[in-house]
Formats: structure tokens, C-alpha cells, sequence
């Protein structure tokens, strides 16, 4: 604590170029990741797939993958210059307190007196500031979802459902932010500097929550749920969990076609109440053991304690933030610098923090993505000893085929972004043995997005 209360003294310092270091810190970060792409983008011209995959990959398919890849790195690089401009304009013309002092006016003129207050004030600005953020982003998201998914094959949304999606998104955030932010800010105003502790308490509560309306009143608002099916594949699954004593509650399926022809499973819920969902295009595009094979990887991680191994390096990692935000929180230099000169609103410091903290974040998430891709390796493995070796490879190799996913990778590209072994080194650890090309069921493609995440309580493949 006196720690920290020195370090916050340290920094305050009259006249520092806090503007200055977080432009550099942005710009630094944009350079850095264009050079990691640019290294990637070189991994993608490549004609010939890697020797693990040289008898299950037809060069067809692999030019297809190659082709997909530079299209989204393309994609990814304008992507982030246009970000980058957007946070250079945004510090140069002093957006955030014209925002702030707008939004003030705004509630000054319509709210009742009582809602006028901080926190009542940083609702309406963050509300804003998310608006503001959605209609910047909406030309480059339109392009992903209507002319480079659509170009490859995968796209499945019409426009109607994807201005639903938004509109609901929306809804979302403006019935989830305001109790949310104010807790957050009442908790820092309440129980003075020692605000971390309680802050953080609220996290892993807001956490837990989450966890819990997810799939009763989130996921409903954009699939459709259904019970598997009886049959081969439901009894299946259930003996696999039954084996292993996994608190299965439900078997779903979900209807993930009606956006994209990408596929996928996952489990999700309470430690003793779990919920298993496999896309609908997952199933119709495998074999029923491979399906299994795939939820023996992903129980794999329940077995070995990912999930929760996750969960509690989550909760250090808010802490930490938390207990730094501290610092941050009172500094009138920064503050200052950014044209608050008069006020100090808590969640402007926080925003303004968040940015001063993003070198620790980027080798944070380094670290995070060694130890995920680790995880990985060790659910393999965990399927293997079930006896799904041949089943899991055969899946994996399918999902690559199906999503055109990157067939081959930059070292250093591959340990910034991926929390994932790229194919070729899966099939490795697995020891797989080629024999013919795998024929994907159907001959169309679908894709296995590849991500942990554990703010709501899902394991993906």
C-alpha cells in the first residue's frame, strides 16, 4: 500500500507529457504489430503447404487457405491503420473532454437534477463514446462480413440479420453498462484508496454472473438452442462425459449456420452444472466420432483444470490492473494533459490508464497466449490417451479445410497473436501418420474458431 501510494506521488508530476508517451506508446505498438503482419503476410505466399500436410491437403485447397490468409491480413492491416488514425485524431482534437463536457450539457438540459451527478454523467458518456466507436467501425465491419467472408464462402448473414445483431448489441449495452459502471465507479468513490480489493470482489462476482445469464438470457437473443437430437452421437457424448465425471447438464445444438458456414463446439456453466454446444455445421460436416474426438479435446481442459487455471489467472490479472489503476486514479498531470484541467472523472482516468497500460498488457498477452497454446497440447494429448487419436487429427485437419485456416505461420507472428498450435504442430505432437487426404462430409467448408474464452465460462477448440 505505501508502495503504491509513493509510485502515485512519483508520477504526478506537473507538466509531464503524458499525451506524448501514450501517442508513442499507440503508435509504437501499430509499428511493431504491421511488422509482425508484414512477416506473416511473406508465410502466405508461399505455394507449397508444409510436409506434415503434403498428403492430407490438396494444393487446391491450399492456395485457397493462402489466398484467404493475405485477404485478411490485408483486411487486418488497413484495419489497423484506420484505428490508428482514429486514436491519433481523437488525442490531437481533444475528443474526450469535448465528448465529456457534451454529454455534461446534454444531461444538464434534459435529466432531472439527481441525474446529473459523476456517475449518472459517466454512463451517458461512455453510452456515447460506444455509439461513436460502432458507427466508426461499421464500414470496416460491413466489408469483413459482406465482401471478404462473402468472396471466400463463409458468409451467411443477410443484411437484416446483421442490422438485427447490431440493434440488439446495442440494447445490450445500454442495459448492461449503466449498473455495471455504476457499481464500478461507487465502489472507487465509497471505500477510498484501498478501492482495489472491492473492486476487484466485484469483478469475480460480475464475473460469475455472467457466467450464469450467458446462456438463459444473452445467447437466446442470437441462436437458437435445441437438445441434440437421440441417437449414436448423444449417447456417445454422454458415456465420454459419464467417464470422465463431467457435470453434464444439457447437449445443444446451436444453429450457427444462419450466420456463417464456420463450425465449432464448446462447453459452458457453473462448475457443477455444464452445458455441452456443438454447431449445427460442425455436425454435418464430420463423422459422429470425430465430433466426439473434438469434445474429448475439450473436456480435456475441464479434466486438467484449464478452465479454472484460466479463470484464476483472470482474476490476478484484475487485480493487478486494479491495484495500478490506484496510481492512476488522482493524478492531476495526467489528467491535465489530456484537457481536464477542472474535473477529474474517474472513468476518463481509467480510459487514459488503459492506455498507459498497454505495453504491460501486449507481453501479458504474449505470456497468455504460451501458456493457452501449451493447454492445447496437453488437451490433445488428453484425447489421445481416450483413444481418439486417429478421430482428433482427422477433425482437426477437416476444421483447417473447412475454415481455409492458416496452414503455416511466422514464428514471432504465431507467438504475438495465436492462442493456438497452428495445424502442422498439432499433428506433430500427435504423431500422425498420413495415409490418404481427409474428405471433408458434404465437400464444403466451415470453419473451428479458435479462442479461450473464460469471461463467460466457454472452452473452445
Amino acid at each position: 500500500m505505501d508502495f503504491l501510494q509513493r509510485l502515485a506521488r512519483f508520477l504526478d508530476r506537473p507538466l509531464f507529457p503524458w499525451k506524448k508517451l501514450i501517442i508513442g506508446f499507440s503508435v509504437g505498438q501499430y509499428v511493431f504489430e504491421a511488422l509482425l503482419g508484414y512477416r506473416q503476410y511473406k508465410v502466405l505466399q508461399k505455394t507449397k503447404p508444409p510436409k506434415v500436410l503434403e498428403h492430407e491437403v490438396s494444393q487446391e485447397v491450399f492456395d485457397k487457405s493462402q489466398a484467404y490468409g493475405r485477404a485478411k491480413a490485408k483486411f487486418t492491416g488497413f484495419n489497423g491503420l484506420y484505428g490508428q488514425l482514429q486514436n491519433l485524431a481523437f488525442y490531437h482534437f481533444n475528443v474526450l473532454p469535448k465528448l465529456w463536457s457534451w454529454t455534461g450539457n446534454l444531461l444538464l438540459r434534459f435529466a432531472p437534477a439527481r441525474f446529473t451527478g459523476e456517475i449518472s454523467h459517466s454512463i451517458v458518456f461512455i453510452l456515447s463514446f460506444i455509439v461513436i466507436q460502432q458507427i466508426l467501425s461499421l464500414p470496416t465491419s460491413i466489408y469483413n462480413t459482406f465482401v471478404l467472408e462473402e468472396k471466400f464462402g463463409f458468409n451467411k448473414q443477410t443484411p437484416k440479420l446483421f442490422v438485427t445483431d447490431l440493434i440488439k448489441t446495442n440494447i445490450l449495452a445500454f442495459v448492461l453498462v449503466p449498473p455495471i459502471l455504476a457499481g464500478f465507479l461507487s465502489i472507487i468513490k465509497k471505500t477510498g484508496s484501498q478501492f482495489f480489493y472491492y473492486l476487484w470482489l466485484f469483478g469475480a462476482g460480475l464475473q460469475i454472473f455472467m457466467i450464469t445469464i450467458y446462456p438463459i438470457a444473452i445467447l437466446p437473443l442470437f441462436n437458437k438452442l435445441s437438445p441434440l437430437e437421440e441417437g449414436k452421437l448423444k449417447t456417445d457424448v454422454e458415456d465420454l462425459a459419464k467417464k470422465l465425471k463431467f457435470p453434464l447438464h444439457e447437449l445443444y445444438v446451436i444453429d450457427g449456420s444462419k450466420r456463417s458456414a464456420h463450425s465449432n463446439a464448446y462447453f459452458f456453466g457453473l462448475p457443477w452444472k455444464k452445458h455441452i454446444v456443438i454447431y449445427d455445421t460442425l455436425i454435418e460436416k464430420s463423422e459422429n466420432d470425430e465430433v466426439v474426438a473434438v469434445l474429448a479435446h475439450e473436456l480435456g481442459h475441464w479434466s486438467l483444470g484449464h478452465t479454472t487455471k484460466l479463470f484464476a489467472i483472470s482474476q490476478a490479472h484484475f487485480f493487478y490492473i486494479f491495484s495500478l489503476f490506484s496510481v492512476f486514479v488522482n493524478n492531476n498531470s495526467l489528467y491535465a494533459d489530456f484537457g481536464f484541467t477542472n474535473q477529474h472523472p474517474i472513468i476518463i482516468g481509467f480510459l487514459l490508464f488503459s492506455d498507459i497500460l498497454g505495453p504491460l498488457d501486449n507481453v501479458i498477452k504474449l505470456l497468455m497466449n504460451i501458456l493457452s497454446r501449451c493447454f492445447e497440447f496437453q488437451a490433445d494429448a488428453f484425447a489421445d490417451r481416450l483413444g481418439y487419436n486417429t478421430q482428433l487429427s482427422r477433425s482437426l485437419i477437416k476444421l483447417q479445410i473447412q475454415n481455409l485456416s492458416t496452414m503455416d505461420a511466422d514464428w514471432m507472428f504465431a507467438s504475438y497473436h495465436f492462442s493456438h498450435p497452428i495445424l502442422s504442430e498439432r499433428l506433430k505432437a500427435l504423431n500422425w501418420q498420413p495415409t490418404e487426404k481427409v474428405e471433408v462430409k458434404g465437400g464444403e467448408k466451415s470453419e473451428g474458431k479458435e479462442d479461450v474464452a473464460t469471461a463467460t465460462g466457454r472452452d473452445e477448440l
